[in-house]
C-alpha cells in the first residue's frame, strides 16, 4: 500500500512545521508527516523550512528563545507526530543556504536527539536530505536509522557519469551509499524509476503532489509513499476514508 505522507503535517488545514500542522495530519489518518529541520545560533533544532522567517532574519543568527513561539523545536515535533507509521525528518543543510555547516554539527545534533527517542519511535524515523555527505554522515553516526536521499530527479543534478542510464545510475548511487530510500520529485517519477529501485529493494517516496489524478497514477505504479499538501484529499483519491487516529500518550 502507498503511503500518504502529509507534507510539513497538513499545511492546508494549519500553518505548515507546526505542532498544530503535524496533530492535524494525524487526526486526518495520514500514514506519515514530512517535516523539516535547521539549526539556531544556539545550536538548537528548529522545526522551519526556510532558512529565514518572513521578516528577513535568519535563523542560523538567532538563539531559539528569540524564535516565534508557533515555531516547534525537534523535540515538540516529533512528539506531535505520535500515531504515524513514519516520521520524516528532513535535514536542511545546503551549500548555498546561509546556514550550510560544512563541518555536519547539525547532523550530529539530530542523530543525537534521534538516538535518545524511545526504541520503538526509533523504527519508525526516516532521515533525508538533499545534501549527500550529510545524509552519508548519517549514515555513519546511526546506521541502524533509515535515511533517504533527496533529489530532483535523474540526470536533474549534472551527477550522471558520460554514458550512464541516469536512473539506473541514481539508484545504484543510492545504494552505494547504502541509504534505504530515494526520494524524488513526482514529475520525475517513472514507471521505469518504480521498477529500477524496488529491483535494488530502494523504497520511492516521491514529493510533493497534491493532485488526485496523478496521486492514483503514482499509487498504480507501486511508490511507497507520496509527500502530499492535503492528505485527508490524498487518502480519499485512494479509496481510504480520512480516519481520525488517537495519538499515541
Amino acid at each position: 500500500m502507498t503511503q500518504v505522507i502529509g507534507h510539513r503535517g497538513a499545511p492546508r488545514l494549519e500553518p505548515e512545521n507546526t505542532v498544530a500542522s503535524f496533530l492535524a495530519a494525524v487526526a486526518t489518518g495520514a500514514d506519515g508527516i514530512e517535516l523539516d529541520v535547521r539549526r539556531t545560533a544556539d545550536g538548537a533544532l528548529a522545526v522551519h523550512h526556510d532558512a529565514h522567517l518572513a521578516d528577513g532574519r535568519a535563523l542560523v543568527d538567532m538563539p531559539a528563545a528569540d524564535l516565534p513561539p508557533v515555531i516547534p523545536d525537534l523535540a515538540a515535533a516529533l512528539d506531535a507526530c505520535r500515531g504515524v507509521a513514519v516520521v520524516n525528518v528532513e535535514i536542511k543543510n545546503w551549500p548555498d543556504d546561509v546556514d550550510f555547516d560544512s563541518s555536519l554539527q547539525v547532523v550530529e545534533h539530530v542523530v543525537e536527539l534521534l538516538g535518545g527517542r524511545p526504541a520503538a519511535e526509533r523504527t519508525r524515523l526516516l532521515v533525508s536530505c538533499f545534501h549527500l555527505p550529510s545524509l552519508d554522515r548519517v549514515r555513519e553516526l546511526a546506521p541502524d536509522l533509515a535515511t533517504a536521499w533527496l533529489v530532483i530527479g535523474p540526470g536533474a543534478d549534472g551527477r550522471t557519469p558520460t554514458g550512464a542510464d541516469p536512473v539506473r545510475a541514481m539508484v545504484a548511487e543510492t545504494v552505494a551509499h547504502g541509504h534505504a530510500a530515494l526520494h524524488p520529485h513526482h514529475a520525475f517519477v517513472t514507471p521505469e524509476l518504480v521498477a529500477v529501485a524496488h529491483e535494488a529493494d530502494v523504497a520511492v517516496n516521491t514529493w510533493t503532489c497534491d493532485d488526485p489524478d496523478r496521486i492514483r497514477w503514482l499509487a498504480g505504479l507501486g511508490v511507497d509513499g507520496i509527500v502530499t499538501n492535503v492528505p485527508d484529499a490524498a487518502l480519499a483519491a485512494l479509496g481510504r476514508s480520512p480516519t481520525p487516529v488517537t495519538p499515541e500518550p
